[in-house]
């Protein structure tokens, strides 16, 4: 994280934590003094939407682009014009928080040229090694590769979120760890670091993502 990309492409299994990471990850540029905007290309019936934070990320000064009909029974996949705004820009940093699997990457490949061409990003997999088709590293490897497939554009880091929820300890996460390390070697890729919540200390090269506190109760569907 010390090299900063101009956009942060966050992608995992459904129920994987992605969305936590992309919204504590944009308030996190935005708290640096970063001109920050989120993107929200979540359009498969989404379990918890980016959206569903947007009172948190307009106090912080957080642009959100989402669909229109995010959190409505309307389900279209229709994208507003402005993702091609984040895309293109160069004048800000981008979070884009990408649909769960492979279909929900299908929305990002249709900006997969642009952002390749400037070549200023991180993708990152979010694994949570406790969910139920990620419990092992061939598991989430075979998860990547899907989503690799259909937007067109490959991981370029590993963030290890593996979480039980409220019930998570410590313990919790650092029975992970030889996952996201095998992972990591099955992969070729780099960890780019243990998500925790606040409040848990002890984990290798965590980043604490710093929750406030009224957005410390907002928990992923299960």
């Amino acid at each position: 994280m010390d090299k900063r990309k101009r956009l942060y492409i966050i992608a995992g299994h459904y129920g994987s934590g992605k969305t936590n990471i992309a919204v504590n990850l944009a308030l996190k540029l935005k708290s640096e003094g970063l001109n920050t905007k989120i993107v929200d290309l979540d359009i498969v019936n989404p379990y918890f939407r980016t959206k569903d934070s947007a009172k948190v990320l307009e106090e912080a000064g957080i642009e959100l682009i989402s669909p229109a009909f995010a959190n409505t029974n309307v389900d279209l996949p229709a994208l507003p014009k402005e993702v091609y705004g984040v895309v293109q820009a160069r004048d800000c940093y981008g979070v884009i928080d990408v649909g769960g699997d492979d279909r929900g990457a299908y929305a990002l490949g249709r900006y997969a040229p642009e952002i390749l061409e400037e070549n200023n990003f991180e993708m990152c997999f979010v694994a949570n090694f406790y969910r139920p088709l990620t419990k092992t590293a061939q598991e989430a490897l075979e998860v990547m590769r899907e989503i690799e497939e259909a937007c067109k554009i490959k991981f370029t880091a590993i963030i290890n979120n593996s979480n039980l929820g409220c019930e998570t300890t410590e313990e919790t996460v650092i029975s992970t760890l030889e996952k996201a390390k095998e992972l990591c070697e099955l992969s070729g890729l780099p960890l780019l670091f243990n998500a925790v919540e606040k409040g848990i200390k002890n984990v290798p090269d965590s980043f604490n993502l710093e929750l406030q506190e009224k957005y410390y109760d907002i928990k992923e569907s299960k």
